[in-house]
């Protein structure tokens, strides 16, 4: 995370227009849901106004759009016409999950249009397109927000064009939600980076980092096994996971005490409970695991049901590495649970 210290500095170099701040720091504009990099020729946003990001993706999933004016997701570079007529693409329908045949469809080759953009942006267009949609929903739920209310911050004519986009991500239009479960969404800021918590009165049901890969397709497996739309808000549970994560991250906390909910197989079920007896500190392999819940030969199978925890940090997959003594995968990211495993042993 960014330090009030470091946003300070930030601010003045934006404010100077300093070019050696360029690629250093990103700041979204909250009164224009437009994010910029630091020489914008742009007015000058007061300071309350400015989130600084240290990437362009944490701004994109935080709901800022690129900025038209200084394009700061390729300054200094220029654009070339096949990469701008795809991000035009996008703006005009963000919410859209892009496959070969779109490509296709516009006479453009996927392979040659996601190398030019890997090459301009330093993300891949799936991380672009990606994080674009999912900003759409989680501005929402970080700032707490009750009623959905944000399309025109979001770049929406209308209503009706908002909840549309919303409704593909986190389920069935908020309206119109009466005769299914609702289930609240809340953003939790951590050292490591923004985390989501989905839940209601009685269960945690999803606790993961938002710039994780397949979180869309996590939470559209949650909201189909429970039948559920998601809103922006907070219950007892969302409160409760937010005050626990601060303390075991200070390495204040003994256990976590919030009641959660696995929707999985019988066999997942057998992997999660597996995982939850790993001690703080310590670490399994995934063939040592298989043979703890007696599926000697099961590796690939645990490793699968692994990496398909939807409850990050309280259910610990980071705690698996390879036999070798390898770290092995991890949904949040290697840095990350490098992170985790270190921040474990010392406070063990």
């Amino acid at each position: 995370m960014i330090s009030e210290k470091e946003q300070k500095q930030y601010y003045q170099a934006l404010l100077a227009k300093d070019s050696s701040y360029d690629g250093i720091f990103f700041v979204g504009i909250k009164s224009t849901g437009v994010f910029c990099h630091a020489t914008c020729p742009a007015r000058k946003p007061k300071y309350e106004n400015c989130t600084f990001y240290e990437t362009a993706e944490d701004a994109l999933l935080s709901g800022y759009r690129p900025c038209k004016r200084c394009k700061p997701l390729s300054y200094p570079r220029e654009i070339p016409p096949l990469v701008q007529q795809i991000i035009e693409l996008v703006e005009k329908n963000p919410e859209k999950r892009w496959k070969d045949k779109d490509f296709a469809e516009l006479g453009i080759h996927s392979i040659t249009a996601r190398r030019q953009f890997k090459k301009v942006y330093g993300m891949t267009f799936v991380q672009y397109a990606r994080s674009r949609r999912m900003g759409m929903a989680l501005k929402s739920i970080k700032n707490g927000e009750k009623r959905i209310d944000t399309q025109l911050d979001m770049g929406y004519d209308s209503s009706s064009g908002f909840y549309d986009a919303f409704s593909k991500i986190m389920g069935r239009n908020p309206k119109h939600s009466k005769d299914i479960k609702s289930l609240s969404a809340d953003w939790i800021d951590t050292i490591l980076g923004p985390m989501m918590s989905i839940a209601d009165d009685e269960y945690l049901y999803l606790l993961e980092f938002v710039d994780r890969r397949g979180l869309e397709r996590e939470i559209e497996r949650l909201r189909n096994r429970m039948n559920a739309s998601i809103v922006p808000g907070k219950t007892k549970i969302n409160n409760q996971i937010k005050e626990e994560l601060g303390l075991y991250f200070e390495k204040k906390l003994g256990k976590f005490q919030t009641p959660y909910l696995c929707l999985g197989s019988d066999f997942q079920k057998s992997v999660w409970q597996a995982l939850t007896k790993i001690e703080r500190g310590e670490t399994s392999s995934y063939k040592e695991l298989a043979a703890v819940i007696g599926n000697p030969n099961g590796m690939r199978a645990v490793g699968n049901a692994n990496g398909a925890n939807q409850l990050a940090i309280i259910i610990p997959c980071h705690r698996v590495i390879q036999s070798d003594g390898s770290l092995g995968g991890y949904g949040g990211g290697i840095e990350r649970k490098k992170w985790l495993l270190k921040h474990e042993r010392e406070y063990r």
